[in-house]
């Protein structure tokens, strides 16, 4: 069983850009960050800090252009700034819903997947793009209030809904601009 642990900060930009960053801070991969970016024509984009990294992350997600660049990241109480490639992101967000203990894998595959589904348009449990089975289990999660950012220096909107999906793999990430700290168990 693979264990990631960290963070998925996610929205969408007013130009039609969604982000998606994961910032782990323990995995079978160490500490990292990522970023999955759909760009406005729908192309999938990695953004990875290493070449173990893409190959594994490609995997179980499906992009159309994977990129290993340099990161910056800076981390506040609640917000992140990303600076990957020619793209830069700050998001901040608010007070966290706190889940208080971690749930079983059954629990979630099974009620938290009904609430995540009706609640925040989320699946918890599904099969990743080789076939592996994975589990998504929050812990907190927070409302997105301000995101900015930039490629190639010139902005790429405002915050805003997902009003597309993603498609990087069988969940999305709210169409909510939100902040989840989570576990991801990939078996």
């Amino acid at each position: 069983m693979d264990i990631f642990r960290g963070r998925i900060t996610s929205t969408g930009f007013s130009t039609g850009h969604r982000i998606v960053i994961g910032d782990w801070s323990e995995s079978i991969l160490g500490n990292f960050t990522n970023i999955m970016w759909a760009k406005p024509d729908g192309t999938r984009v990695l953004l990875s800090p290493s070449a173990t990294h893409a190959d594994y992350v490609s995997r179980i997600y499906t992009f159309e252009e994977v990129r290993i660049v340099d990161f910056e990241v800076k981390r506040g109480k609640r917000e992140i700034f990303v600076s990957a490639d020619a793209l830069s992101i700050r998001i901040r967000w608010g007070i966290s819903l706190i889940l208080p203990l971690w749930r079983p894998l059954w629990f979630i595959a099974s009620f938290e997947a009904f609430f995540g589904k009706l609640i925040f348009g989320t699946i918890t449990h599904g099969k990743t793009r080789d076939g592996r089975r994975e589990w998504y289990s929050v812990r907190s999660i927070s409302r997105v209030l301000d995101a900015e950012g930039s490629l190639n220096g010139v902005s790429i909107g405002s915050k805003a809904k997902f009003q597309n999906t993603t498609c990087f793999g069988f969940s999305e990430p709210p169409s909510m601009p939100a902040s989840v700290s989570l576990k991801s168990y990939i078996e």
